[in-house]
């Protein structure tokens, strides 16, 4: 008989040996039953993030421990975070079984949280960074500064997976570039102030800290920069800086004077910085000045004559200098905590070497912060080789100012840009200052893209655009404690299905950076191969059920999403997807009918087809929303090229001819 020992040796053996046969979860699950589940999604993607066991119970009852520096949107942040994970009461004294500890590194109690919970403890934290770790019941958020803190909190609400449920992971994690964000610069009709309210949050959300405001169409902003803001607006302008500190995002006020100013008009220096003092008494500290879009064939004023001699690029930069240059060192260097100034040069979008960029990379304080926005307008890549070229032309890192997925100018329009954000290239952060995204005059149908700006600028490295893409769909669809599983299931794929006909990102040019409906064309193409292969019944049976997901998603989209702002955005392209899907469904239809020899049946159904699609073209974008106004697209050149040309398939009885014949 064999003795207890030897029995426990063998048990020892027997679940080291599944450890190294079987899969992870299934060794874990054998041994413990209480596997660990996946790594979570957190948007930004976190520079490190591991398993450290299973999750993290929410109990009604949590203690919070708030160490000092922890701002009050941090700690209402963490609290509102508790409450939708299931805890009714949080109180700061002994007795509930999980322990919530928040702080600054630096902080011991915050260290041996961190290690309570079975977390890394980092060797140092860059500025921003976090450290957090969910174990042991017991959960610590660690930032660097009051920054990190607040971000520590934001990853922390993404961790939530179910009711009273924290997922168990250790995370160090910190944004490689410096200023990320989104630039309100372009034409059109500007954001409403409920629209700004709610982008400041959402920018918060994805942990983007910069926002800069300059709306081309704002009078005050370009044509009527000498005047001040009425009261009204100057109050809206308060709320918004409020907001943008609750969240942690720098509000930066633009002020374009470059149309109409006199650069050597002691008047004109004084009306700006009285424009910029204004702002400053809201609570701004960081400014912009765009010279962007103008003119230096010309001067505004015989004075600029006299000082800089006949007009040119190269008296335009000595202008601008001097200007930017007043505006650091005698208005910013004068104030408390303000921040550099940041410019955006008449020359903004190539990496070619001209006399104006050398007098600026001359003669501008090199604190100064100078935009570009790639190798073109709306370029179709940015690469590290092309910022290397961008640092050395202009004598600095330099801070982009990305136009995607701006929609006002002609190639855009009658479209929403829904592509992922791609094609920059990582490792761009080592070249770059920061990145800001110039979204569309569709505030929160923006935040497609603006997800994956903000994911890309905090892990360049790391970045994966399909992930974050479905990380904005599920963000969109209101995907958190409470949501039925199944229903956002079902509005996701709708959304990733509308996303998809408004893939198609242009240029300034012929051809676009991104394809149109790259999922829809590639099913449409196996649908050709297997119906010219002979298997025409299979390729219908096969492209059904896309063509119904088509047709119902704007009912799904306008019933499920949870952000009501994207579906008034979208409104007359749901419109549209909705007679395009219905379109599509009756082209199949009719293939159908055609192939059973029922060209009547198949006469009626291309004839709806062709109804539908025919006032689907007729919808138009929302009156004074977006420049230029037109008719809205969905998926064009490859949904409606496929129904045109689905109705001159022949029928079942001439397409068996050539065989017969044979």
């Amino acid at each position: 008989m064999r003795s207890r020992s030897s029995t426990l040796a063998s048990v020892t053996v027997l679940f080291t040996l599944l450890a190294l046969l079987l899969p992870t979860g299934v060794a874990a699950t054998a041994a413990t039953a209480t596997a660990p589940g996946p790594l979570p999604v957190v948007t930004p993607h976190p520079q490190e993030m591991s398993r450290i066991g299973a999750d993290v119970h929410v109990p009604a009852r949590v203690r919070l421990v708030v160490a000092d520096g922890v701002d009050r949107p941090t700690r209402d942040l963490v609290t509102s975070v508790l409450r939708r994970a299931g805890a009714s009461r949080i109180q700061d004294g002994p007795g509930p079984k999980l322990t919530v500890t928040v702080g600054r590194i630096t902080d011991a109690r915050v260290v041996r949280a961190l290690r309570a919970a079975g977390g890394r403890v980092p060797g140092a934290l860059p500025a921003e960074g976090y450290a957090l770790a969910a174990g042991r019941a017991s959960v610590a958020l660690a930032g660097a500064d009051s920054d990190g803190t607040y971000y520590a909190a934001q990853t922390l609400r993404q961790l939530v997976s179910g009711h009273r449920t924290i997922a168990s992971v250790s995370v160090a994690d910190h944004p490689l570039m410096p200023l990320r964000g989104v630039i309100e610069g372009f034409y059109g009709s500007p954001w409403t102030h409920a629209e700004r309210m709610d982008q400041l949050a959402f920018y918060g959300d994805v942990k983007m800290n910069t926002y800069i405001y300059a709306p081309k169409d704002d009078p005050y902003h370009r044509e009527k920069w000498r005047e001040p803001y009425p009261a009204a607006k100057l109050a809206e302008l308060g709320e918004l800086v409020r907001q943008a500190t609750d969240h942690h995002v720098r509000f930066t006020f633009a002020v374009s004077p470059g149309n109409s100013i006199c650069y050597s008009d002691p008047a004109d220096i004084a009306a700006l910085e009285a424009k910029l003092d204004a702002v400053y008494d809201l609570g701004v500290r960081s400014f912009s000045m765009p010279l962007d879009d103008i003119s230096y064939t010309r001067w505004n004023c015989q004075a600029d004559r006299a000082t800089y001699g006949d007009p040119s690029s190269e008296a335009a930069a000595e202008a601008q200098s001097d200007l930017l240059n007043a505006v650091q060192k005698e208005f910013l260097d004068q104030r408390a905590d303000t921040r550099p100034l940041q410019m955006v040069p008449t020359e903004y979008g190539d990496v070619t070497d001209t006399p104006y960029k050398r007098v600026l990379r001359e003669r501008l304080d090199a604190r100064v912060e100078v935009m570009w926005t790639g190798t073109d307008v709306v370029p179709p890549r940015i690469t590290v080789a092309d910022a290397e070229r961008a640092a050395a032309v202009w004598g600095r890192k330099v801070f982009v100012w990305d136009n995607y997925p701006v929609n006002d100018y002609g190639q855009a329009e009658g479209r929403l840009l829904l592509a992922p954000y791609d094609a920059r290239e990582p490792g761009l952060h080592r070249q770059l200052s920061g990145l800001v995204l110039n979204p569309m005059n569709q505030a929160a149908a923006s935040k497609v893209a603006l997800f994956g700006g903000a994911d890309f600028a905090w892990n360049d490295t790391g970045y994966d655009a399909t992930r974050t893409w479905r990380a904005a769909a599920r963000h969109l669809a209101g995907d958190g404690p409470g949501a039925r599983p199944d229903r956002t299931a079902a509005t996701v794929r709708s959304l990733l299905a509308f996303f998809d006909t408004q893939h198609l990102a242009p240029t300034f040019g012929a051809e676009p950076w991104q394809p149109q409906a790259p999922e829809l064309a590639a099913r449409l193409d196996r649908f050709h191969t297997a119906w010219e292969a002979g298997h025409e019944r299979t390729a219908l049976r096969d492209l059904r059920p896309y063509a119904r997901l088509l047709a119902t998603a704007s009912e799904r989209i306008r019933a499920g999403a949870a952000d009501r702002g994207f579906v008034a955005d979208s409104a007359p392209w749901l419109d549209a997807l909705s007679l395009w899907g219905s379109a599509f469904e009756r082209t199949l239809d009719a293939l159908g009918a055609r192939l059973d020899g029922h060209e009547a049946e198949a006469a009626r159904w291309f004839a709806e087809a062709a109804s539908d699609a025919k006032r689907a073209g007729e919808i138009r974008t929302i009156p004074g929303e977006t420049r230029p106004e037109g008719p809205v697209r969905i998926a064009d050149g490859v949904l409606d090229t496929f129904i045109a040309e689905a109705a001159e398939v022949p029928g079942a009885a001439a397409a068996a001819e050539p065989s017969q014949t044979a």
